[in-house]
């Protein structure tokens, strides 16, 4: 039985939050890591979860269905409260962690006799509400919540609530976690971060930690379980970029959606750039890749891209396929895809960490192409023939495609990461992932519309969203009516016409200009912005970064 109670973390989330010094947050995570080992080993990877504010891993299917309206319920339920004054207070607060805190804190007539929560007691229930389905299952979440708020302390429901929400508001990011684990368990942060990037699992990576350096280095990539796509910087030019690398495949860039394609025994699963499982939505894909590739355990990277009379069209085309759960045949005929494949992460063993030449050249041996599966486009080019490169790239977007790719062919594959080992060229005005933060209601025929959206970027140290911008323009009245429909599960707080939202929905934006501005706290905002499209096929940690913001006002400067 956990002997570490849900009140230890409380304590260290609150510590946390009450320092900016990275370094002493680092600290305070590394101290807390060494006491689980001593007292408590077997919580490790629960407790790593719940220090990203999260219950289940990235690479899981699985969500909580647990809604802001249903805590209000459960709150109004426990104290008495009316749902309609925690729904004014959450207006006018905006953080319904803190709300909770105060409701219980106030609340008089609480006298309940409180058993003391472990950390084992506060995840074993909220994990239990992803399996409740069918009639009632509302009701079976509302007491599973009830019971820890019952017995809660006004801190420890205020972060009960903010694990919930998926907001924990701490300041500590992925990278501070990192160097946490390293310190706690004196292993070398490259060490550490190695492993995380190919697992993509932070609690299996401290488990392994905790039991030995040996432990750790044996942990790699496995069919099965998808980890974070490589991702691309901007290209500064064709021959810029060719002469930085020197040696260079240049490759098509596809418009569509990238995919990570797990073959394990038997079994074939495709996950999307934000680790999706589509495989269902995707049943030809499945088929295709079967028939094209050894009957072995791999994993395998590519572009599906939707066609008609063979040739690629729109990127929202793929969307609705990869969105679909019902009807998927008749979609299946009405919007025809293919595979572009580029990269070979596992065949047999893992490959990941082999040089990209000697990747495409597994790749190559293995893939028998068809009219349903090709490898991409690709030339290797040297700063001597560099107007190999601009063919390609001319030749790519007369084919109807984006643009090209320069991957440095001596480079390692980087799950999550995003360095100068491969770079992306596209010929129109660069666009940027935002998340959407916030919303102002709309005039006249469109009053019953969210008329704007504010947007935001991530703030990579802390793990916060920063804002940017507020677009409005881009949308047509279906898409305005679509996406208002869509961010309604997502209303934080409302005050008279400005709503606040909970990050879930990302939008790219097109613009002319970065500029300095006081309003938004990135210190910066974007000349004529123009929302393009939603991003459906990457998650929150694939927003576009305040160090992206800094790359791209270097280029525009440039």
């Amino acid at each position: 039985m956990s002997k570490t109670l849900y009140e230890d973390l409380v304590n260290v989330y609150e510590d946390i939050s009450n320092t900016t010094s990275r370094l002493e947050k680092e600290d305070i995570i590394s101290e807390f890591l060494r006491s689980i080992k001593e007292k408590d080993p077997e919580i490790i990877y629960d407790v790593t979860l719940l220090l990203q504010g999260k219950i289940f891993p990235p690479w899981s299917d699985k969500e909580m269905g647990v809604s802001t309206q249903l805590i209000i319920k459960a709150l109004s339920k426990l104290l008495g409260e009316k749902t309609k004054t925690i729904e004014n207070k959450l207006a006018s607060v905006g953080d319904m962690g803190e709300i909770t805190q105060e409701l219980i804190k106030n609340n008089k007539q609480v006298t309940f006799f409180k058993v003391p929560l472990t950390i084992k007691k506060v995840i074993s229930n909220l994990r239990r509400t992803e399996s409740i389905t069918g009639s009632n299952s509302q009701n079976k979440k509302l007491n599973l919540i009830l019971e820890l708020y019952t017995s809660a302390s006004p801190l420890e429901a205020k972060y009960i609530t903010r694990t919930i929400t998926e907001k924990l508001r701490i300041g500590v990011g992925e990278g501070t976690l990192v160097e946490a684990i390293a310190k706690a368990y004196d292993i070398e942060k490259e060490v550490i971060d190695r492993a995380y990037m190919l697992s993509n699992d932070l609690g299996e990576v401290a488990k392994r930690a905790q039991d030995s350096l040996e432990s750790v280095q044996s942990l790699t990539i496995n069919p099965g379980k998808p980890i974070k796509p490589m991702l691309a910087q901007l290209s500064p030019g064709i021959k810029e970029s060719i002469e930085e690398m020197e040696e260079v495949i240049c490759e098509t860039k596809y418009d569509g959606i990238r995919v990570q394609i797990h073959k394990k025994d038997d079994k074939i699963k495709i996950f999307t750039r934000r680790l999706e499982n589509v495989t269902n939505a995707l049943p030809e894909i499945v088929e295709y890749v079967r028939k094209a590739l050894p009957d072995e355990d791999y994993i395998v990277e590519g572009e599906v891209i939707a066609t008609r009379d063979n040739k690629p069209i729109s990127f929202q085309y793929i969307l609705q396929r990869v969105k679909r759960k019902y009807d998927v045949e008749r979609m299946r005929e009405k919007i025809p895809l293919k595979i572009f494949l580029f990269d070979v992460l596992y065949y047999k063993e893992p490959t990941a960490e082999e040089s990209l030449n000697e990747r495409r050249k597994l790749l190559e041996s293995i893939v028998t192409t068809s009219d349903d599966v090709e490898l991409s486009t690709m030339k290797t080019v040297t700063p001597e023939n560099y107007e190999e490169a601009v063919e390609l790239f001319n030749w790519s977007l007369e084919k109807g495609h984006e643009g090209i790719m320069f991957k440095d062919v001596n480079s390692p594959y980087s799950p999550g990461k995003r360095g100068k080992n491969m770079l992306k060229y596209k010929p129109v005005r660069e666009t940027l992932d935002c998340v959407i933060t916030g919303g102002i209601y709309g005039k006249g025929k469109r009053a019953k519309f969210f008329g704007s959206y504010l947007l935001s970027l991530l703030d990579s140290e802390s793990g916060e969203y920063k804002t940017l911008v507020h677009a409005a323009t881009g949308m047509d009245d279906e898409m305005l009516a679509n996406l208002t429909e869509r961010m309604q599960e997502y209303v934080i707080s409302t005050n008279e016409q400005v709503v606040t939202f909970k990050p879930a929905v990302i939008l790219e934006v097109a613009y002319s200009e970065i500029v300095e501005s006081n309003e938004y706290e990135t210190g910066y905002s974007l000349r004529f912005p123009a929302i393009k499209r939603v991003r459906d096929d990457i998650g929150l940690d694939q927003v576009d970064t305040i160090d992206k913001l800094m790359q791209m006002i270097e280029l525009q400067n440039q």
